[in-house]
C-alpha cells in the first residue's frame, strides 16, 4: 500500500487546471500536470483495501461502480508512492490499453468506489493514472512491441473508436493480422471527432494510432464497411469480423419548428469544430460567434457544446436539462460504492461562469416548440418548467402556466443516443435488441451471424470510454478463442 496512515494525514489534491477565462481563448487542453510531490501524497492516501472496490467494475442500478478495466489501482499507487514510475507504468498497461485517454476523459467510476470516499474525498486516482502514462511517453518507455509470431488468421475490425482500437490492439498482440476500417477521414472515432480538443488533444490520439500501426495493425480510412466494401468481400478476406461502430443513432426532439435553420445535432457540431481546428487553421464554419446559444441536454456532450460555443465567441449560452439539480452530497438512496450522483462543476461550466458570471445550466426545463421567422431562420424556443411525475419519478410532467420564450440564434441538441445506426443491421444481416443495439451477449460478443462479433457502444449502448475499452478487450479474447480454440489474452 502507499502509507499506512496516509488517508488520515493527507487531503485530496485536485488536478490543477488553467485559468478558466484565459483558456477559452484557445483550444489547448484545459488541465495542467500535477506536481510530483502532490502525486506522491495522493498515492499515499491509498489504503490497499482487502477488497479494492475501485477496481471491481460492477454495475449497480444501471451505473458503473469501480473501474470496468479492473485496473491494478492499489498496486500502481504504491509504485508511485515509492517513486518507481516504470513499475507503475507496467502495472497500468497490464489492464488498460489507452490510459492517456481514460486519464483525461473518464468520469472516474474508480473514485466513486474508493473506500476512502465513504467518509472523505476519494484518492485522486484519475490524476495519478494520467501522470503515469504521460511520464511513460515523456521518458521514452513506451515503444512499439510487434508480436513475435503471426497466427495466419485475419480479423477485420469495423470502427476505430476506443472499443475498436482496444480490440485491435489485443488481437494484434495475439499474433492475428488486424485491419481496421474507418468510414471517417481520420482514425479514433469519438476520440477524434466526438470529444473536443480541449479535453483530449488530437496529437494524443494520432500518437497512439501510429504506435499501433508500427506494431502491425493496418488502418484503412474513408471506407464504410458494408457499403464501400461488401459483407461478402469482408467474409472472403477475413476469418472474423468485429463491429465496433459506436452508438451513432442520436436522439432528436420531435416538436413544432424543428426544421428551423439554426438547429443542429451536438456531435456534428463538435465534429465540425475539430475539423476546422485541424484543417482550416481554426476558422469556424459552424460558429456560435455573436449568437445566443441554447444547448438542450444536461450531460457531458452538452457541456462540450457549451465549451465549444464559448471558444467560438457566443454572445450568451444556456444549457437546459429536464432533470433536477443533483445534491451537493450523496443521498441515502445513492450509497457508496455506487457512482456518486452529486453536483459538480464541469470544466465547461467553470468557463461559462468565468465569462458570463453565472452557471449556464437550468434545470427542470422542457422545450416544447421552436419559433422561426418568415424565411425559416430560428428566432428562439418556448420551454416550460417541469416536475417529477408523482406516479413515476423517472418521468417529468409540464407545469401549466410556466411557458416562456427564450431568444436563440443557435440551438444544439445533446440528449444522448438510442443505439447504433440502422445501416449496420441492414448491411450485416444481424439482429438488434429492443434498445436498437447489436444483439450480442456480454461475455460472448457473438452476433446472430457466424464469424461476426460486436463490442463497445454498438453492443452495450451509449457508455463511457473506459467501458468501450473494456468491451474491446473482452471481445478480442472471445475472437481469439474462436479462431484458435484457446486464448491467452487477459
Amino acid at each position: 500500500m502507499g502509507k499506512a496512515t496516509g488517508f488520515m494525514e493527507y487531503e485530496r489534491i485536485q488536478t490543477p487546471n488553467r485559468d478558466p477565462k484565459k483558456r477559452t481563448r484557445d483550444w489547448f487542453e484545459y488541465s495542467l500536470p500535477m506536481p510530483e510531490k502532490d502525486l506522491t501524497l495522493q498515492a499515499a492516501r491509498c489504503m490497499d483495501c482487502g477488497v479494492p472496490f475501485c477496481s471491481v467494475g460492477m454495475e449497480i442500478k444501471n451505473g458503473v461502480s469501480g473501474c470496468p478495466l479492473h485496473n491494478l489501482i492499489p498496486e500502481w499507487n504504491d509504485a508511485v508512492y515509492q517513486g518507481d514510475w516504470k513499475l507503475a507504468l507496467d502495472l497500468l498497461l497490464k489492464t488498460n490499453n489507452f490510459p492517456e485517454f481514460t486519464g483525461r476523459v473518464c468520469p472516474a467510476p474508480c473514485e466513486g468506489g474508493c473506500t476512502v470516499a465513504i467518509h472523505d474525498p476519494a484518492v485522486g486516482i484519475k490524476s495519478i493514472e494520467k501522470a503515469i502514462i504521460d511520464r511513460g511517453f515523456a521518458e521514452g518507455w513506451i515503444k512499439p512491441e510487434p508480436p513475435l509470431r503471426r497466427t495466419g488468421k485475419k480479423v477485420a475490425v469495423i470502427g476505430s473508436g476506443p472499443a475498436g482500437l482496444a480490440c485491435s490492439d489485443q488481437l494484434n498482440k495475439a499474433g492475428h493480422s488486424v485491419t481496421v476500417f474507418e468510414k471517417s477521414d481520420r482514425l479514433g472515432g469519438l476520440l477524434m471527432y466526438g470529444i473536443p480538443t480541449m479535453k483530449l488533444e488530437k496529437e494524443a490520439v494520432t500518437r497512439r494510432v501510429n504506435l499501433l500501426a508500427e506494431e502491425g495493425v493496418q488502418f484503412i480510412t474513408g471506407v464504410a464497411a458494408g457499403i464501400d466494401i461488401s459483407v461478402g468481400e469482408l467474409k472472403e478476406q477475413f476469418d472474423a469480423i468485429v463491429l465496433a461502430t459506436g452508438a451513432g443513432n442520436a436522439r432528436d426532439v420531435h416538436i413544432p419548428g424543428r426544421d428551423a435553420k439554426g438547429i443542429h445535432m451536438a456531435v456534428p457540431y463538435l465534429t465540425q469544430a475539430t475539423i476546422d481546428n485541424l484543417d482550416h487553421a481554426g476558422k469556424q464554419t459552424l460558429s456560435a460567434e455573436g449568437k445566443n446559444v441554447i444547448v438542450i441536454g444536461g450531460g457531458d456532450t452538452g457541456a462540450d457544446c457549451v465549451a465549444t460555443a464559448l471558444r467560438q465567441g457566443a454572445k450568451s449560452i444556456r444549457q437546459f436539462g429536464i432533470q433536477e439539480k443533483l445534491p451537493e452530497l450523496r443521498k441515502q438512496q445513492n450509497p457508496w460504492p455506487e457512482y456518486p450522483r452529486t453536483f459538480k462543476m464541469d470544466y465547461a461550466h467553470e468557463e461559462a461562469e468565468a465569462v458570463y458570471g453565472h452557471d449556464p445550466r437550468e434545470y427542470l426545463v422542457n422545450t416544447v416548440r421552436f419559433e422561426k421567422n418568415e424565411v425559416g431562420e430560428l428566432k428562439g424556443l418556448y420551454a416550460v418548467d417541469v416536475e417529477p411525475d408523482p406516479e413515476n419519478p423517472h418521468r417529468y410532467q409540464d407545469i401549466p402556466g410556466t411557458e416562456k420564450f427564450y431568444a436563440a440564434d443557435l440551438v444544439l441538441i445533446a440528449i444522448g443516443f438510442a443505439g447504433t445506426t440502422s445501416d449496420i443491421f441492414d448491411n450485416f444481416g444481424i439482429q438488434k435488441t429492443e434498445r436498437h443495439t447489436i444483439d450480442a451477449a456480454k461475455g460472448f460478443y457473438r452476433t446472430t451471424e457466424e464469424r461476426i462479433f460486436a463490442c463497445g457502444d454498438a453492443r452495450h449502448g451509449q457508455s463511457l470510454v473506459v467501458t468501450a475499452i473494456a468491451e474491446g478487450r473482452e471481445a478480442a479474447r472471445e475472437v481469439d478463442f474462436y479462431l484458435m480454440n484457446e486464448t491467452f489474452l487477459p
